[in-house]
């Protein structure tokens, strides 16, 4: 009993009832154009006007929902009124096949709300009239032939509260008819769930991305400047102008972090984020420098046409250049590092050489390591449909080598 009048008492099921309401008075400007045919027509039958009348009524109002924006609309306010989780629409067109959803929406959501205006609006003035005992106390209905007197008392109370809980029933009806069909003809078709999937597939494409853009920014960051402090302090007394060297080679790298960490959290925070921070292989020298202040002995090596590699391929081979460097600090033996770039006509070759000391991996408790950094890299290169080799190269040599497919720029 308590069960079946729950519905009776949430305010969900008359913003619903509401909702079917708007549906009918939306359809009501409709009205005098379908009216047109029947008044051309005056000479047939009253019966063929009236559904004549009714048929040209349910194409005008079918014909609304062909538009993407009206089930845009319609998506937005069925998410409010009748609180149908429904996902916006994709953006990509949706299958001709499914085109007729809308319109069948639209004739049914103006069906139910004429049919819960009509009659629940019957049963509720029943209701309210009953009790007055009205034309001489007694009421006399007749439905379908039959006649059913009511005298006043008791019986008029009981049958307006009838009528009363019919309304609400009516109401109650209407609404779960809404919801249910919802999801049905205005959720996701099948094309639409494929466009979602491949939104979202994108969006993971694009976080993944920035958590390995973060990782080799803030790491390299740290590593460099945790041994450019080391030397300022080592060198502060002795050559104040190297520690000073050292300090703004610091304060340089976490300012670069710093505004790749702005970008990413704005992204992850779905905020207004500013212009993505570009590195390319134009700001290799810059990174190299760093390494440079850090007290490390770079040896670079670079041929070919570096300016010509655009776009992509030299955002990811920088990224891939400073991961490798990042790790050469952090576990490499001193001694130089050896760092070789070459662009050729078909592809892109990477490398970065360093000592290890007693054996590939030596000193590897200096810094912690999250494990990311070579899985990464290897996703990195994957994705661009390159070659890793990463491993020992002869006693005590580490060795990262990575060719790209590369076109050059005309």
């Amino acid at each position: 009993m308590i069960r079946g009048i729950r519905p009776l008492l949430r305010g969900s099921t008359y913003t619903g009832v509401l909702f079917a309401f708007c549906g009918a008075l939306a359809s009501l400007p409709l009205l005098p154009f379908a009216l047109v045919p029947a008044l051309m027509w005056r000479s047939g039958p009253e019966g063929a006007q009236i559904v004549l009348v009714l048929l040209v009524w349910a194409a005008l109002t079918a014909a609304v929902g062909l538009p993407r924006t009206t089930r845009r609309v319609l998506v937005v306010s069925a998410r409010r009124l009748l609180g149908v989780p429904l996902p916006a629409p994709a953006a990509a067109a949706e299958a001709r096949a499914d085109r007729w959803r809308t319109p069948l929406w639209l004739l049914l959501h103006v069906a139910l709300g004429w049919t819960g205006a009509l009659l629940g609006g019957l049963l509720f003035a029943l209701g309210l009239s009953l009790p007055g005992g009205w034309l001489r106390g007694e009421v006399r209905l007749s439905l379908f032939g039959r006649s059913v007197r009511v005298e006043g008392g008791w019986q008029s109370w009981a049958l307006a509260l009838g009528c009363l809980l019919m309304a609400a029933a009516v109401c109650v009806g209407v609404t779960y008819a809404l919801r249910w069909l919802a999801p049905r003809l205005l959720g996701p078709s099948a094309a639409e769930r494929l466009a979602l999937a491949a939104e979202r597939e994108l969006l993971l494409a694009e976080r993944n991305r920035l958590a390995h853009e973060l990782h080799d920014s803030i790491g390299h960051t740290l590593t460099a400047a945790t041994i450019q402090a080391a030397v300022a302090g080592e060198v502060l007394s002795a050559d104040p102008a190297a520690a000073r060297a050292a300090m703004r080679s610091i304060e340089e790298s976490a300012r670069a972090a710093l505004e790749d960490l702005d970008y990413v959290l704005g992204v992850l925070r779905e905020e207004e984020a500013g212009t993505a921070p570009v590195r390319t292989l134009a700001d290799l020298p810059e990174l190299l420098d760093r390494l440079r202040h850090a007290g490390a002995v770079v040896e670079p090596e670079l041929s070919g046409e570096l300016a010509q590699v655009q776009g992509t391929l030299s955002r990811a081979a920088y990224r891939i250049l400073q991961e490798g460097l990042t790790n050469a600090l952090r576990h490499g033996a001193g001694g130089p590092i050896e760092v070789r770039v070459a662009a050729g006509p078909d592809g892109l070759e990477l490398g970065v050489v360093n000592r290890t000391g007693a054996g590939a991996g030596a000193g590897r408790g200096a810094f912690p390591t999250s494990g990311h950094g070579l899985p990464g890299l290897a996703e990195r290169v994957r994705l661009l449909h390159g070659e890793i080799e990463v491993g020992p190269d002869g006693p005590q040599r580490w060795r990262l080598a990575v060719r790209l497919p590369v076109r050059l720029s005309a």
